[in-house]
């Protein structure tokens, strides 16, 4: 039996709740905290409060709320009492696995020290990007995207596809001979729309293949096509309507401006922050292919 070399606090609580966690929340909804929870008072309490020691080093109340802070949502859920005893009792057997371990390997050392810097690495890019969000900044970002913008030109459509010239044709004759477009497409295209009557619904330029926008732009509303070959096969296209779009309100897209406004500033983040501190590489050539050497990693 093999063991991955992190063992996560969250696989270790799911055995440790098991299936009994439910019932558990249940309970512990109507009862107060268990006898085994601190009995300080609230307001003394402190990250630094020891809970237990194992083998001399303490476990803290903080150590319990970055524990309880990292469980994944369905344990994360659980109200605390439920979860006191479980994350006590992981914490108490981690720290005892700990110390069975003796001096860490080389590997070990190197993967905590990735491991410190990526964590410290993401609470930097973390702040940056939460601080950058104020309203200033959106309507900075929404005048630099859309003061310019001019209105985008849309279609509405629906489509038949088959797989030959020859079927598609036939489907044309048959829709401008009186057949109801939607009826054909549902029993005909080999399209994923087609249960949708072959509906796409609006779309802009550069939604759709080359050849099948072409064709669209050169229609009018209410035309059908005559077969427009793609990669996916043989299509009959029905233009159904077309509109100008205006840009969106700010609100609309608050989302995404928050997004290229974060994004700029985990950059901006990054960027001061190498330049800061400075950057020297090393002058001598070192072959990439000892990213494959293993053996080096050995004590």
């Amino acid at each position: 039996m093999t063991f991955p070399k992190t063992i996560t606090l969250a696989a270790l609580l799911a055995a440790g709740l098991g299936a009994g966690a439910t019932a558990q929340e249940a309970a512990a909804t109507e009862e107060a905290a268990p006898e085994t929870a601190p009995e300080t008072a609230a307001a003394d309490v402190t990250a630094e409060t020891v809970v237990a020691t194992v083998g001399g080093i303490d476990i803290t109340v903080g150590h319990m709320i970055v524990a309880r802070k990292t469980l994944p949502e369905q344990y994360a859920q659980l109200p605390p009492e439920v979860l006191w005893e479980g994350i006590l009792e992981q914490l108490v057997q981690q720290n005892a696995l700990a110390l069975e371990a003796g001096e860490p390997s080389k590997e070990t050392v190197l993967m905590l020290e990735n491991q410190r810097t990526g964590y410290l690495a993401g609470d930097v890019l973390e702040a940056a990007a939460l601080a950058s969000v104020t309203e200033e900044a959106l309507e900075a970002k929404y005048e630099e995207i859309y003061a310019e913008a001019e209105p985008q030109r849309e279609w509405n459509a629906a489509h038949i596809l088959v797989e030959t010239e020859e079927e598609a044709q036939a489907v044309k004759e048959e829709v401008e001979g009186g057949a109801d477009f939607a009826e054909v497409a549902k029993v005909k295209s080999t399209g994923p729309s087609g249960p949708n009557g072959g509906a796409l619904g609006w779309f802009g330029a550069g939604m759709m293949v080359p050849e099948f926008e072409t064709a669209v732009m050169a229609m009018k509303a209410g035309e059908v096509s005559a077969p427009v070959k793609t990669q996916f096969g043989w299509h009959v296209i029905k233009l159904n309507e077309t509109r100008l779009k205006d840009k969106p309100d700010m609100a609309a897209v608050r989302d995404q401006l928050a997004e290229e406004v974060q994004r700029a500033a985990v950059d901006e983040a990054i960027a001061s922050a190498v330049e800061k501190a400075g950057v020297e590489k090393a002058e001598a050539e070192i072959p990439a292919s000892v990213l494959n050497d293993f053996d080096l990693l050995e004590d």
